[in-house]
């Protein structure tokens, strides 16, 4: 029986991203909430949302009552009698008696093709599901043009009063478009933003994306950006998957990375999706899912 624990911002984020891993809609699982999300004070403290969805058994058919045994009505003829009065088949020719006897072969294919079929277009739906992800993802950090300053936005407000608390000398400013949100941080104290591989700056920038997300509607998309550190890390992630590519396609054993965010397993994987030696794939978890570098056995 497949089944998915996910994490997510709610539940319903949770429950979509496993409905979307096992290809089902909400009538065909079961829903079990492992945490329930809290949006802490302030959006300071706040936790995830973890689900199990597993996929209902089949209910099977209830089976009918057994009907009263009637009496058997006497037999009066004898097996010889009954074969002497049964019309023997004839034919024309043993052209015709194949023909006659030969099964259906629409039905003999049937199975046959219908497995391909099946199996293409399950092929299709995740090479469809892969492509939506892969957009998504490439979006993510994209900036967009004609961006307005927006100095009195929420996530303006909450990270000016967040930094002074922290007691950290830096400069904020916010910018606007459709359904985005762009935050450039800049100042002596930007190092401590962006902590030990991005780590403070990725909480920094869910907690804010919680803020503005508080009463809307839809789903604002909220970028934070501390002294280009997006772009340096994009370029060091590829350098560094370049070399244990290297590694591994030279000792012939797999390659497990560090847990990264589904952007940073993205730039992984485009940058080494056109080596033949080697091939990448992600296991694990959300938010502790990480990119395994495997050799090609070819090689």
């Amino acid at each position: 029986m497949k089944y998915a624990e996910k994490w997510g911002d709610s539940v319903d984020a949770a429950v979509a991203l496993a409905l979307q891993d096992l290809g089902l809609t909400k009538d065909q699982v079961n829903v079990t909430i492992l945490e329930e999300p809290s949006k802490g004070f302030f959006g300071i403290g706040s936790k995830l949302a973890k689900v199990r969805v597993e996929e209902k058994a089949e209910e099977k058919p209830e089976k009918p009552a057994k009907p009263e045994k009637a009496e058997k009505p006497e037999v009066k003829a004898s097996f010889r009698e009954t074969r002497r009065d049964s019309k023997p088949e004839k034919f024309d020719s043993f052209e015709a008696y194949e023909k006659a006897h030969a099964s259906d072969p629409k039905e003999e294919d049937e199975s046959e093709e219908s497995r391909p079929k099946k199996e293409h277009r399950r092929r299709e739906r995740r090479e469809r599901r892969a492509k939506e992800r892969n957009e998504a993802l490439d979006q993510l950090n994209q900036r967009p043009e004609n961006l307005v300053e927006a100095p009195e936005h929420p996530a303006q407000v909450f990270l000016t009063e967040l930094f002074r608390d922290m007691d950290l000398n830096v400069n904020v400013k916010t910018f606007t478009g459709d359904k985005v949100v762009f935050i450039d941080v800049d100042g002596p104290d930007s190092g401590s933003v962006i902590g030990k591989r991005g780590t403070t700056l990725d909480a920094v920038q869910y907690l804010t994306s919680l803020v503005v997300n508080k009463d809307e509607n839809g789903y604002i998309r909220v970028v934070i950006n501390a002294e280009g550190y997006r772009e340096r890390r994009e370029q060091t992630l590829e350098r560094l998957a370049n070399k244990l590519a290297d590694k591994a396609a030279r000792t012939g054993k797999s390659i497990r990375l560090e847990p990264m965010n589904p952007y940073e397993r993205k730039v992984i994987h485009t940058a080494l999706q056109k080596r033949s030696e080697i091939f990448t794939r992600s296991e694990g978890e959300e938010p502790y899912r990480k990119v395994v570098i495997v050799p090609s056995k070819k090689h």
